[in-house]
């Protein structure tokens, strides 16, 4: 398993970001005629997280979904740090040419090295 932190570039301040999950989301209801008290957390997947990065980052995050998981997939870890899982370094190393193509300098990959 290869797996690779990614980068993107933030539309304000145009250095390298990535999104990180601080904490779940809460979703909880409104009813209509009694009050409901039930409230669930539940954490963003990969894509989710990304999605919601539309306008914060100067790629579109859903081109770039479909680039990524046709060569990895996108997975968001307990610390919530978003990184692309691959299972070779040929995927790895087709994924960065495939960013390159499509994104230029706007998105990137940084390989995670095992025991760092």
């Amino acid at each position: 398993m290869v797996r690779a932190d990614i980068w993107f570039r933030c539309a304000a301040v145009h250095d390298p970001v990535s999104p990180i999950l601080v904490k779940p989301a809460v979703i909880g209801w409104r009813a209509k005629f009694r009050e409901v008290d039930l409230v669930i957390e539940r954490p963003f997947d990969g894509p989710e997280l990304l999605k919601r990065m539309k306008g914060w980052i100067t790629i579109d995050p859903k081109k770039a979904i479909q680039i990524i998981e046709s060569h990895g997939r996108l997975r968001c870890f307990e610390d919530g740090r978003l990184v692309v899982e691959m299972e070779t370094m040929e995927d790895f190393e087709a994924l960065k040419k495939d960013i390159a193509a499509h994104f230029g300098d706007q998105c990137d990959l940084e390989l995670i090295r095992r025991g760092l």
